[in-house]
Formats: C-alpha cells, structure tokens, sequence
C-alpha cells in the first residue's frame, strides 16, 4: 500500500478538501502512474453532489487522467516507465461478457464496468479517482498518450474525448455528413473539433451567439442560437446527425425536427432530472433518438492517436488543486473555456 495526497469531497455536497488514500500495491500487471494532470469533468459534480446516485464517501473524483508510469508489475508487457500515459472513465470490467470481447467495455454486462471513482473494485475495496498524486491500474486499462499530445490539453480527451469521439464514428460522421453540436461546453468543444477532423459540415446549436467566434474558430462551419425560434424554422430536416452533449433537460421535439430522413439524435449529456420524450416526433422520417457513453479501451487509444494526428486537443484552463472548489462554481455557470485541470503538482 501506498499513501498519496488527494483532494476528496467528505460527504455528499460537502466542499472538497485535500487528505490522504491508500492505493494498493503494484499487482503483476499493474502500473503505478504518476499523475500529471486531472480534468474536471461535469460529471464530477453530479457525483460529489450525489445528482445521479447516492455516492460513496469520502469520494475522490476525476476521470480524465494523464500522467507518467513510474513503476510496473513484473508481468506488465505493454508499458514501461517513463512512458506517457492516461486512465479514463473505467479501471476494469469482467472481462469474459460478450461486449467487454467485443472491447465495449463501457457496456460491461458481467456486473458492469469498474468505474475509475465512486465505485467499487473487485477486491471490494472502493475506487478513487485523478484528483491526488499516483494511481494504480491494471494494464489493460490504462491507454498510451501519443508524444504528439501535451499531456494537460490530452487528459479531458480521457472522458470528453471519447464521449463525443464514439458515437461520431458509430453514426458516421464525415465527408458528405451533416452534424450539429447542441452546447458548446466541456463535451461540445471537443465534439466541434473532432466532427470538423472527421470531414463533416459542423453546426453548434447554443442557446445564444455569445460563443459564436470560438466554435467557429474550433471548427464549425456554423452557428446558431436556439433561443431565436427562426433557427428551427430555417434548419428544418437538415442533420444527419446531432450529438446533444446538454446535462441538462431539453424540450425535444424542436431538436427531432432538425433531423433528416433516417437521422439521428444522440445524447451524451447525462441529466439528473428524468426528460420526456413524446414519440409523435419522431415518426415523421424515421428519426431516432439514443444515446452513447464514453468507448472501450481500444477506441479510446483510437481516439487519442487521431487527435494527435490531427492537433486535437482540449481547450483548457490549467488550475491549483485548491481552486477546485471554485471551479466547480464556475462550471455550474458555464464560466469556462472550456475545460479546467488540475496542476496535479499541487496537490
């Protein structure tokens, strides 16, 4: 066992204050990363605020890690130290389903994938998450950051990345596609920069033009305010796809008329609240509505080494570890651009 520095929150919307974990010994395919940096995902306050579950306290959030193996277990074969690499949302699944063989761990039936914080490991014991100084993980979930990738700007691509990047390349986004991003936010601006890399004419929906300048100069083609009923009126039947990255409830059926024959309507931002969807809407043109959660582990490394192929990384403000209180103010009032991480340095 190992004890390191974290920053946890100590009960359910309790603010969060810095401490100490225990991280377990380093297993024969373990690594022991040291993290560099940790980003601040959306879903870090629904948990710590207990927004989708009663949590597991004290809680150490944070999915979306970059750092560098400092030590490897003895049968480790796919890493060495010194090596560049993250953990995203998941430090290990059955293994033996169906869809973990099909590397869609994320949809782990043999009791669910193990989720990197607020969860609980297979030794029974409860997992922490990026928000301290090391962490332990088995090697066949951990990914490799390209040299191509700082690794600040690389660590939201460990969540906000692969949340947008699957369901793009599941729905096909590319030359010839149409796809609109509802939000331009932590998921939304790197779903702008990755359907622009893909090859599709890209759209951001946001509520106003005041974002206008970034999400064109992200990479959208367009933009447009859903406050203005015109935007509906005129974009009627366009998309082939929209990737809705909102946490929070939307009135639908505007959003389903946007939708071409047979396009589709998925949803990545993950409400507390339950949303209503009237299927009247949708039977028009055959449209469809789903939703998508982060990727496997292989289409994760896919992800990452597209994006270094092609400079994709997140926007980010790079923070101490005692603004993390603050930031999370900041992201409930979408005063950020466009995704904080913590110096992991001074925690």
């Amino acid at each position: 066992m190992t004890t390191v520095a974290a920053y946890a929150a100590p009960a359910a919307k309790a603010p969060l204050e810095r401490t100490t974990i225990e991280r377990r010994a380093v297993g024969e395919f373990d690594v022991l990363i040291d993290i560099k940096f940790a980003g601040i995902c959306h879903s870090d306050i629904h948990q710590a605020r207990d927004g989708w579950r009663p949590g597991t306290f004290p809680m150490v959030p944070g999915h979306e890690i970059a750092g560098v193996v400092s030590e490897v277990g003895p049968g480790v074969t796919k890493y060495a130290v010194g090596d560049r690499v993250g953990v995203g949302c998941m430090v290990d699944s059955c293994r033996e389903c169906d869809n973990c063989k099909a590397g869609l761990e994320q949809y782990c039936s043999g009791g669910g994938p193990v989720w990197t914080y607020n969860g609980t490991g297979k030794d029974g014991q409860p997992t922490y998450g990026g928000y301290s100084q090391k962490i332990v993980v088995d090697q066949d979930y951990v990914v490799r950051i390209p040299d191509g990738l700082s690794l600040d700007v690389a660590a939201p691509l460990l969540c906000a990345g692969i949340t947008t990047y699957s369901p793009l390349r599941h729905w096909n986004a590319g030359p010839g596609k149409k796809v609109a991003v509802v939000g331009l936010g932590g998921l939304g601006h790197v779903g702008v920069k990755l359907a622009h890399a893909l090859g599709a004419e890209v759209t951001v929906l946001s509520q106003s033009l005041r974002k206008k300048d970034d999400g064109l100069k992200l990479g959208a083609d367009h933009y447009y305010a859903t406050s203005d009923p015109k935007t509906f009126e005129e974009l009627a039947g366009t998309f082939d796809l929209i990737l809705n990255t909102v946490s929070a409830p939307l009135d639908f059926a505007p959003y389903f008329s946007l939708l071409r024959t047979d396009g589709s309507m998925v949803n990545v931002g993950l409400p507390e609240e339950p949303v209503q969807i009237v299927l009247q809407t949708l039977f028009g043109n055959r449209r469809s509505v789903s939703s998508s959660g982060i990727g496997g582990i292989a289409e994760t490394q896919e992800m990452l080494d597209f994006c270094a192929e092609h400079g994709v990384g997140a926007e980010i403000e790079l923070i101490s570890a005692e603004e993390i209180n603050d930031a999370y103010e900041r992201v409930l009032s979408s005063d950020v651009r466009y995704r904080f991480v913590i110096d992991t340095a001074t925690i």
